[in-house]
């Protein structure tokens, strides 16, 4: 849910100097909206949620599936697509110079990705798929990321997902052109599901390993449970992700609790954040689903990073994920052994530590040891452009 970061980089109160005051617990969180849920009852003119349409595949429009937008979701049609990358962006460690490039050259593909004549070596037998988050694009989600892990021995690929106008409820920000995954999640799970087929059958590999950001966290894991993406995945590395929801320092909590009541201060806040953002604010009907079930599929291994400085996905702790049977998770605080690293949720996708958390998940044997920086908010690259 990156968009509204760039709201919070542009007006938060919040220092990385130091802590940021303890937060609400999870329990505290949904009391507090359940409390408001109690009170709900039918009222005329507020949205339930709605059926939608979306493209299922790169450049597509046709496809289907519920929405589970939440009540108070109301602003727009339903619709959005996915689309391949098309030439490659330079290598960046700052994460504000990469949006930058990002915006103004939104179908560039980060370096050294989406060779479809890549085979994976015996070595490292499953291709890398990188999921970007939202209000971001392929480029600017993995400009830092996407060139180590190649080098490392991994066909890697990525695309644009959840691209959506303003009609069909992309919110204000979908009109510059490098703002993508602000469609419904579930379509975005669809189009993800087609892309990873295409990974599959390109490189001639049974799984693929998923490194997401942000939204790319929990739009994977309603691809895995249910998109037929489970047994198709094996390692899922996020970062930031919303898996839990998240309270934007309490705002969505107290918005979703609002809307409870009868009153839909959420739809309007769709209309600037898209589908997808208020998707994401706990409570909503999309995040009770994906985690109706426990938190995990069978058989996949999970690694899932937070920074104790993440304004988006707040509490922290709310991206973390809890095993279920036949799963592994290895739950990360960037801080836990560096203090220096204080990437905010977009930073961290330009961090030297979060990178070798990625390598470590990938590949333990040769890849052992985490790198501990420091890595600035709104900046990245170590402070430097």
């Amino acid at each position: 849910m990156t968009g509204v970061s760039l709201l919070a980089v542009g007006f938060g109160g919040t220092s990385a100097e130091a802590a940021p005051d303890a937060a609400p617990t999870e329990q505290q969180l949904g009391d507090y909206i359940a409390a408001g849920l109690k009170q709900a009852g039918p009222v005329a003119g507020v949205g339930t949620g709605s059926a939608c349409t979306s493209g299922s595949g790169a450049g597509s429009g046709n496809g289907s599936g519920d929405c589970f937008g939440g009540s108070g979701s109301s602003s727009g049609l339903s619709g959005g697509y996915s689309s391949d990358t098309q030439g490659y962006g330079p290598a960046m460690t700052s994460w504000t110079a990469a949006f930058g490039y990002g915006l103004a050259n939104p179908d560039a593909a980060p370096p050294e990705t989406n060779d479809w004549n890549c085979k994976p070596s015996a070595e490292h037998p499953r291709p890398v798929v990188l999921v970007h988050g939202t209000w971001m694009n392929a480029y600017n989600g993995f400009a830092f990321m996407s060139k180590p892990i190649t080098d490392a021995g991994f066909c890697t690929f990525t695309f644009n997902y959840g691209r959506s106008n303003i009609a069909q409820g992309g919110g204000l920000g979908s009109v510059l052109p490098g703002v993508m995954g602000t469609g419904y999640i579930q379509d975005s799970a669809k189009q993800l599901a087609t892309f990873v087929d295409r990974v599959l059958a390109a490189t001639g590999a049974p799984k693929v390993d998923i490194v997401a950001h942000s939204q790319g966290g929990p739009m994977a894991g309603w691809y895995t449970k249910f998109e037929g993406g489970g047994p198709k995945v094996q390692h899922m590395i996020t970062y930031g992700a919303t898996n839990h929801g998240t309270s934007l320092d309490g705002i969505g909590a107290l918005g979703r609790a609002v809307n409870n009541f009868g009153i839909d201060v959420l739809g309007f806040v769709e209309l600037f954040v898209g589908h997808a953002g208020i998707q994401q604010t706990i409570g909503s009907d999309f995040v009770n689903k994906l985690n109706a079930g426990g938190d995990t599929v069978p058989g996949i291994d999970y690694t899932v990073v937070g920074t104790r400085y993440d304004e988006v996905t707040n509490p922290y702790d709310l991206t973390f994920l809890k095993a279920g049977p036949g799963a592994h998770v290895d739950n990360i605080l960037l801080q836990d052994g560096c203090e220096q690293d204080v990437s905010d949720h977009l930073t961290i996708m330009y961090s030297p530590r979060a990178l070798s958390i990625a390598l470590r998940a990938l590949d333990p044997a040769k890849h052992p040891d985490l790198q501990c920086t420091f890595n600035p908010w709104v900046i990245g690259g170590g402070g430097s452009l």
